[in-house]
């Protein structure tokens, strides 16, 4: 059970880190965007540290305030999350 939580955080943060880098391309060739409800969608299904990484990486969402706030508030959230949950 343990494995496939970790697999599953895993895979949704790598997701989280690359639909951030597909959004600033598409940003960049001025063509469709990702809904901002799906990057917050992916943040809270366990992808924010990715999404945060990624926003970092590819400077996109930065001068988003609320992406600025809410991505590390929802990452220490979910740290919380796991520090329970491995010690419980």
């Amino acid at each position: 059970m343990m494995e496939v939580l970790v697999g599953y955080y895993i895979f949704i943060n790598i997701v989280g880190f690359i639909i951030m880098k597909v959004d600033k391309q598409r940003a960049i060739e001025h063509r469709w965007r990702i809904p901002e409800l799906h990057l917050w969608g992916i943040a809270l299904l366990g992808g924010a540290l990715g999404a945060w990484m990624g926003m970092q990486t590819f400077r996109h969402k930065t001068k988003r305030l609320l992406f600025r706030i809410g991505l590390p508030f929802i990452t220490f959230l979910h740290i919380g999350f796991w520090g329970y949950f491995l010690t419980a």
